[in-house]
Formats: structure tokens, sequence, C-alpha cells
């Protein structure tokens, strides 16, 4: 049965300049360029210059209200929130643009021509003398070469799409056949299937010396034990000295085991990082700037200014006219809505940036990671008294320039243990440490995960022997057997 009854609800809505504001402040600055870019083109009342009629513009706007106020108006609660925050999780922005100085008037990074990588490796067949089915071929094998320099497929697939896409009917023996002659390319290494068929391709087209042959040899018949360092099985099954094997590691270990990697030419576009903040050190004291093209100067339309100025003198107002003001009224308000919204997104990243820089000041003026306090969020959110959402926008996407590099701010921000002596330290001091005991250990007997752990504890951080494991991992180290060195 149907009943009707009244419901009474509280609800917040954001105003669409809060929404703007949110927006503004997770883009890095090349997407806030962007942003900036589209919202002059598509709003002709905003213009950018160093001239400013925000104070003629609200002059004009206030006295005119009067004079058309029985007209329909803009309800901003119109606006659909939705649109606004469809793509707010993941924002529409693109990092290739260059890194100029705010005074610098060229904005486009000119693209150089040049040679693909693909393109590079057919005019090699040019060389050698192939009938139209080789041809064919080894044009699609060098087609289905990835980035690195493989052709991960396997040839019986190859096979089939030979068949299908190109009309060649052919048998794998073939294929491999012409797959001796891509392997004759350079670089070389390249069309290999594998990490042991690339590093014997390239050990083949060395000049022949004992090293040489014997690494072959390891490659070719040992790549197993290679690769887990069972070096004393090495020197059993080849009857050679521990120098030998070492001199023969040592001619592998000069190989490319990325062979595409290495071509210039492969028209890759290159990502530039633009700090969003940068910070000096001036007489032992910490500086922060934020990156001027972060800092537009934008104004509103002296000619759409004008035309409100010309309605309210106008005595005699037709329809068209106030359907027209009303059009003005719009963009005017979204420019002066935008050009707040740039100037809380300035503060607020230099409130935050700035925030951050004093909770980590030790470290900004020593670069030594040691002396990064913990650090989260809900810290510098509580400093400066903002919601820990916008610490976080602040934080994912911005980079700023130290004397030490340019660094994601996010890697700032760390967990905390207690050490034994109960004092809080920061997880990347205990993660810098044992990355420093790593690097010192003795390479022909690295240590192990538990006794880094005793390491660590001596050192007054008592972590189990799984937190080391998980700490060398984050830091892309191997196990103590894969570390090892003759």
């Amino acid at each position: 049965m149907l009943k009707q009854f009244l419901q009474f609800k509280l609800s917040q809505k954001l105003s669409p300049q809060q929404i703007q504001l949110m927006k503004l402040i997770q883009l890095p600055t090349q997407a806030f360029e962007q942003r900036l870019k589209q919202e002059l083109e598509e709003n002709p009342a905003l213009e950018s210059g160093k001239e400013s009629l925000e104070d003629e513009y609200e002059d004009d706007f206030d006295n005119s209200q009067d004079e058309y106020e029985d007209n329909d108006t803009i309800d901003t609660e119109d606006i659909n929130v939705d649109e606004y925050l469809s793509d707010d999780e993941i924002p529409d922005y693109r990092t290739q643009a260059n890194n100029y100085s705010a005074d610098d008037e060229e904005k486009t990074m000119p693209y150089a021509a040049g040679t693909s990588f693909t393109q590079y490796l057919k005019s090699q067949l040019n060389t050698f003398t192939l009938n139209e089915e080789q041809r064919e071929i080894a044009e699609f094998l060098v087609g289905s070469v990835d980035e690195s320099g493989y052709i991960r497929r396997e040839l019986i697939d190859i096979t089939d799409d030979l068949a299908f896409t190109q009309n060649v009917y052919t048998t794998v023996d073939k294929i491999e056949g012409v797959l001796q002659i891509v392997h004759q390319l350079d670089p070389a290494g390249v069309g290999a299937r594998n990490l042991q068929e690339c590093l014997s391709i390239q050990l083949h087209r060395k000049a022949k010396n004992p090293d040489v042959e014997l690494a072959i040899d390891i490659i070719d018949n040992a790549f197993e034990q290679f690769t887990k360092k069972h070096y004393k099985k090495l020197i059993q099954k080849f009857d050679i000295t521990e120098m030998q094997l070492k001199d023969a590691i040592h001619v592998i270990e000069h190989l490319n085991p990325k062979p595409g990697g290495s071509y210039a030419g492969s028209n890759r576009i290159v990502e530039h990082v633009v700090p969003d903040f940068a910070i000096h050190i001036v007489d032992s004291e910490l500086e922060l700037t934020l990156n001027g093209r972060n800092a537009p100067e934008l104004h509103v339309s002296r000619e759409y200014s004008n035309m409100m100025k010309g309605y309210k003198e106008s005595k005699e107002k037709s329809k068209a006219q106030k359907d027209a003001v009303q059009f003005i009224k719009q963009k005017l308000d979204a420019a002066k809505w935008f050009i707040e919204a740039i100037r809380q997104r300035q503060q607020t990243l230099f409130v935050t940036m700035s925030a951050i820089m004093h909770y980590q000041k030790e470290y900004f003026l020593t670069g030594d990671e040691r002396k990064l306090r913990p650090m989260i969020l809900k810290d510098i959110a509580d400093e400066i008294d903002m919601d820990v959402s916008t610490v976080s926008r602040v934080a994912n996407s911005k980079y700023v320039d130290t004397p030490y590099g340019t660094k994601l701010i996010k890697e700032f921000f760390s967990e905390s243990m207690t050490n034994d002596q109960g004092e809080e330290v920061s997880t990347r001091e205990i993660k810098k440490i044992l990355e420093t005991v790593i690097e010192e250990e003795n390479k022909r007997k690295p240590l192990t995960d538990d006794a880094l752990a005793k390491i660590l504890k001596e050192k007054g951080y008592p972590i189990a022997r799984r937190t080391v494991a998980k700490y060398r991992e984050q830091l892309d180290i191997s196990v103590a057997r894969l570390r090892k060195k003759i």
C-alpha cells in the first residue's frame, strides 16, 4: 500500500567556486597551465595581463542590478555539481611541457623529427638479400619487436598472424630462419625472445677470447645457475678458477639486457617535471617560493565591463538586451569566480608547503634523509587548520625543487615507529640506514634479512625480519643470494 509522508533532511552543497578551487588545487603546474588556457578560451570575459578592472566591474555590476532584477536570473543551484566532479579522482592533464622560466614567452615544446625504432630496423633489412616471402616475414618480425628490443610472441602465434593479417602462409621453421637474420640487426641482441637469447646473441658477436668464450658457455649451458649466482656450481661444472669466473661475469655484466632502450631515435616523448615550489637556503634559513607560472595575472575584460556600463546607461531596454546582459553577467561571474579560485589556490599551496618545509626543516637544511621526521597528512592539516583531503591534493601531485634535487612532496610523508629509547622515528630514516648497511656489506657474503634485523636492532631500531624484508623490497634491493659477487 502506497503512503505519503514528509521527510526533513539536512544537506550541504558545494558552491561552483568551491568546486573549482578543489579541482585547481590538485593540478600540478603543467596541468594548471592547460586549465588556465582552457578557461581563457572558453570565457571571453576573462583576460590575462597586468591590467586589472575588477573594481570597475564590481561598481558597474552593483549599480546595474536594479535595472534588470525583474528578469530571469541565473540560479547557481542549477549548476550540475556532478559534471564538475566527474573527473575529480583522475584529473585530465598531460606532462609534456617545457620547464621554462616565468619570463620566457615560448610556451610550446617543439618535437624533434627522427626515425622510429621500427623504421630503423626495417632500413637495415635492405642490406640483406631476401625473397618476397622472407622480406614480408622479416618486416612482420621487426614490427613485433617491443620497446626493449624483444619479440615476446611465440613463433606459432606469429605464423597464424601472418596468415590472417598478411595472407602469408608459412611455417615455424621458415620464420625461425628469418629470425636469425633479424638477430644480425643492430643494436646487438634485438629480436631476442628472452634474456638468455639476448645475451647469447651479443656474446657471439664479440671478438673471441677466453673470457668471452667462457661467458658464452655459461649463458648457453648454465644460465639458471648464473642467474641464481650459484658460483661454486659454475666453478665445478666448467672446471675453472674463481678469477676466470669473475672475468667471464665481468664480460656478461657489460652486455645490454634491453637493446631497444639504447636507440636514441625511438621518438619517445620525454616528460618534463616542472616543480611547483622552490626551496633555497639563504643565510642558513629556508626560503620558499611558488613557481611564477602558478600565479598568472588575470583580469575582467574591459569590453565586457563596457557592455554592462552601456546597458546601465540605456534608457529603453529591449528583451534582446536583457537576454544579452544575462549572458554577460554569467560570463563576468564565472571570470570573477575563477580569479578568486586561483588566488585561493596560490594561498593554499603556499601555506601547505610552508608548513611541510618547517616541519621537515632539519632535512631541508642538510639533505640527510635520516633527519626526516615522521609526518602524516593530519599533522599538516592540523597545523594549517585545513582538511586532510586538501593537504592530500597538494602532496600527491606537486613537486618541489630543493638543493638536493626535485622531489615529489608526498615522499616527505612517512609513518613512525618507536626506537629502543622510546623516541618516534620515521620509517624513511630506517630505510636509509638499511640501504647504507647493505651498500657497505661484504658482497662476497651478503647479509641475510635476519642479519640485517640484528644490525638495525644494535643501532637502536628493533624491527622484525619480515619488516626488514618489506623495507628491502620497497627499496628494490634483491635478497642476499642475488647480491653476491665474487
